[in-house]
């Protein structure tokens, strides 16, 4: 093979170095045999360049080839989904490495290394990742410069540099694009996530669900304020509304649960000026979204259901930015249709008996469904139950009977099971709310960060003139859940993100970590806020409110006048003539001498030769005549005489010596008549 044709050794060990940090950011989601086979294709690729093993046949190719396949199904169970479809690009990147046999193959491993770069993306666009992925964008660009060098075959960390700065050059062009390309929906479809990579409160809720979501330190979404920020025991952020007792979980009422004529929202007489906020939520590949009390959007695309939960059009599968108006204080539904009434009293038939007969027994004691509401509270508060992240099992029949009179251990939404259940069978309507409560306030920019582990759920009763009111069961067990947080609440036990010993989260005591978790989160909110969110709405303001009208005129001018504000310098730097030939260190060395001879008021003219430059300099400062008498004729005897090549030789160190030794200062002497002039 011509050597033009070959893949030097430096760029082989680059794209390697490139196929491991493309893969490092999916090891998560990957199957481990993928894992595996990069460490094999890598191994195949080595041997193949020391000769000890040849490239696979076409028969080995296509067992390969099929074993991807295979492999990629049965861990999936399909091949069709976002996480097989990455999982096979993966795999074919890896494979690929292994028939690489000439620089064509290479340019299609490095281009296929951009794509994959950019499928992390799809998963999550966190700022660790774009930092990542901007590295991966150098490291690739560096096996692409290594391969336009046919005669490295050595590694060589130094290509790294050039390449780093054709990625800094483009990063201008970038920001024009970023700031004034127009907001173009997606040409294709990307297949959605599995289910299995979703996180959050799901659609249905069962007996320490909610718990095991409380182990969890990852965000959720972000709130920032229009003003002051509520108390932390007023944070409550309804998700979703259960409805539904079916086989032991509760649900929420589906669209078509519903009847036509109650599916219109109830009208509400607000009160008082509203809480005004906007919440950056993390994907959740749900429809549902979460706000205070009664809470009004402001984005197309979001809707109010007539529980007053939020939900959107379309699934939330990146981070998604909106705004909402919220009324805590305003009453809602004080007017409970049949429908809705029969619907809110239902309870499966001959479940949990003793809770049905210690619930009327209750309120035949009160005297309105108000006073029934306080003494169940107070039942909760003076009984000996536990607020604890890990319960006992509750039975599959009765599992409030179990949990009210036997066992007392439980989390949030066993007490607001509990409760509903109770309310239900004395004939008060009542559902269960899942969602938030409460929140880190982050003093670096104000934000209200909502962690899982804040993941709540309450009761919702209709009173009487009053509508719907919150009630939450769990307050009266353990209050300092509702006022503190989480943490305090089950201090005592320490199971606090117990399967999380390294989140920055259980180390708040630490006050330097604390700080920069808090202004790493901060950053994060801005990144999320300005770039992330900066969709074709946010694009077109930013343009209105720079050129006034937006007009097809005045941005293709925009667009064009900034592109040549960026390309013409970059143009104009390549087309200056330089200096491409590479110094050899001696010439490096002599030329250091000529710029400190400079620095003392000597300088060198141009083509002056080595030797007339120190008759001259001795002419005009004789204490210099010695040491530069014996540098030059170090320097023509290493140059001339065939001994730079050995730059090990006795006479190359004697010349380094003495050049690196001489230190010139300024003579009394003037260059200008130190002698005739030099005549190129």
């Amino acid at each position: 093979m011509k050597l033009l044709h070959q893949v030097p050794r430096n760029a082989l060990v680059w794209i390697i170095i490139a196929q491991f940090t493309l893969v490092a950011p999916h090891a998560g989601r990957v199957p481990t045999w993928i894992l595996l086979l990069y460490l094999f294709a890598a191994l195949w690729r080595i041997q193949v360049y020391r000769g000890q093993w040849s490239f696979p046949g076409r028969w080995v190719k296509a067992v390969m080839m099929l074993s991807g396949f295979a492999g990629i199904y049965f861990s999936y169970s399909s091949l069709i989904g976002l996480e097989p479809t990455v999982a096979l690009l993966l795999t074919a990147f890896a494979l690929k490495l292994i028939e690489t046999v000439a620089r064509k193959d290479v340019y299609v491993l490095i281009f296929l290394a951009y794509f994959v770069c950019i499928t992390e993306f799809l998963f999550t666009q966190d700022l660790l990742i774009v930092g990542y992925s901007l590295l991966n964008v150098i490291v690739i660009t560096t096996a692409l410069v290594a391969l336009h060098q046919p005669g490295e075959h050595q590694f060589n960390r130094r290509t790294i540099r050039l390449a780093g700065v054709m990625v800094l050059q483009a990063v201008p062009l970038m920001l024009v694009l970023f700031f004034l390309f127009p907001r173009i929906g997606p040409l294709w479809t990307v297949p959605v996530k599995s289910h299995a990579a979703k996180t959050g409160i799901s659609d249905f809720m069962k007996p320490g669900d909610i718990a095991n979501l409380s182990q969890s330190a990852d965000v959720a979404f972000r709130v920032q304020f229009e003003g002051e920020i509520p108390d932390k025991s007023q944070l409550y952020w309804r998700g979703l509304v259960f409805s539904k007792l079916e086989e032991g979980a509760w649900t929420n009422l589906g669209y078509f649960d519903i009847p036509a004529k109650q599916r219109r929202t109830v009208i509400v007489d607000t009160i008082g000026d509203p809480l005004r906020y906007s919440i950056i939520m993390e994907p959740t590949q749900q429809n549902w979204l979460f706000g205070l009390r009664h809470a009004v959007p402001d984005r197309p695309g979001i809707l109010v259901a007539p529980d007053f939960r939020l939900y959107s059009l379309v699934v939330i599968e990146d981070d998604f930015r909106y705004s909402v108006e919220s009324w805590p204080e305003a009453p809602l539904e004080t007017k409970l249709s049949s429908w809705r009434r029969e619907v809110e009293l239902r309870l499966p038939a001959g479940d949990n008996p003793r809770t049905r007969e210690l619930a009327n027994a209750m309120r035949l004691e009160a005297g309105s469904d108000r006073e029934f509401v306080d003494a169940a509270l107070e039942r909760f508060n003076v009984e000996p139950f536990v607020y604890t992240l890990k319960p006992p099992l509750l039975p599959d029949s009765n599992p409030m009977d179990a949990f009210l009179f036997d066992t007392l251990r439980g989390f949030c939404e066993h007490y607001a099971y509990a409760f509903v259940v109770m309310m239900r069978a004395a004939g008060v309507p009542a559902r269960v709310v899942a969602g938030y409560q409460g929140g880190e306030i982050n003093p670096v920019n104000r934000t209200v960060v909502v962690h899982q582990f804040d993941a709540h759920a309450w009761a919702e009763v209709w009173l009487p003139g009053e509508g719907w009111v919150r009630v939450d069961p769990t307050a009266s067990v353990a209050p300092e859940r509702i006022e503190m947080g989480l943490e305090d609440a089950v201090a005592e036990e320490g199971t606090f993100l117990a399967e999380s010993p390294l989140s920055p989260l259980r180390y708040r005591s630490i006050r330097w970590l604390n700080q920069l978790r808090l202004r790493y989160d901060a950053l994060t909110y801005r990144w999320q806020s300005w770039v992330v969110g900066f969709d074709g709405k946010v694009q077109f303001d930013l343009l209105r409110d720079v050129f006034g009208e937006v007009s097809a005129g005045r941005f293709a001018a925009a667009l064009i006048g900034a592109w040549a504000l960026v390309l013409i310098p970059v143009a104009l730097s390549l087309l200056r003539k330089r200096d491409t030939r590479p110094r050899r260190p001696l010439d490096r060395e002599y030329l250091r001498v000529c710029d400190r001879l400079e620095a003392a008021g000597y300088p060198r003219r141009a083509g002056e030769s080595a030797a007339h430059y120190a008759t001259r300099i001795s002419q005009a400062c004789p204490a210099w005549a010695a040491p530069l008498e014996q540098i030059t004729a170090l320097y023509n005897t290493c140059s001339y005489e065939g001994l730079s090549s050995g730059e090990t030789s006795e006479v190359a160190k004697s010349f380094y010596r003495a050049a690196r030794g001489f230190r010139p200062r300024r003579c009394d002497s003037d260059i200008a008549t130190a002698g005739p002039e030099f005549d190129s």
